[in-house]
């Protein structure tokens, strides 16, 4: 397995569609950086939030989850209260090829001040909007900025196509589109 450069990735998003919107270099003037990096990619976060909070359900239960423990937030600027959590979505679409797995971390601006970004690899043959688990681990509100950077994508090829990929399995989250809340 081996890790792709930013000309398999622009080639693989131009050719065969595995990123939509494809931001073909690094912006960074005046925002938290997105698009095409060296060795990956950098998605950013939408205008739509799930934020965590509890007036209504007194604990979260991955296997009996109750939507009641979200505000729906969307806006520019999404306040992650102290010790707490959000959900949002990525911007961009993803098509992973057979081949392929990735891994996502959180970028360092962020990191820096205590958000923490968490996002599950994505499998072969996985695609969708990426739903994005941010937690603030601060004792102050912070502040998520939509349409910049969140995450980075790091993309892996084998040398063999796996046997079952996400796709083939049918798995819960394929083709989601939303912020998308936990499913059993």
């Amino acid at each position: 397995m081996s890790i792709k450069s930013d000309r398999w990735i622009r080639r693989m998003a131009t050719g065969h569609a595995m990123i939509e919107p494809f931001t073909e270099q690094q912006v960074r003037e005046g925002c938290i950086s997105y698009g095409l990096s060296s060795y990956g990619y950098d998605m950013r976060v939408s205008d739509e939030f799930r934020i965590f909070h509890n007036a209504l359900s007194p604990v979260v239960d991955p296997k009996n989850f109750d939507e009641r423990s979200f505000v729906e937030f969307q806006g520019d600027v999404c306040i992650v209260p102290p010790n707490s959590f959000a959900l949002a979505r990525s911007i961009e679409y993803f098509r992973i090829p057979r081949n392929v797995l990735t891994i996502c971390v959180g970028k360092s601006t962020y990191a820096r001040c205590g958000i923490i970004t968490n996002v599950t690899p994505f499998e072969p043959e996985w695609e969708g909007h990426v739903t994005l688990e941010i937690s603030n681990t601060t004792p102050l509100p912070a502040r998520i900025y939509a349409n910049e950077g969140i995450a980075q994508v790091l993309f892996f090829e084998s040398d063999e196509p796996c046997e079952v990929s996400y796709a083939d399995r049918r798995g819960k989250y394929q083709g989601q589109t939303g912020v998308t809340p936990p499913r059993l």
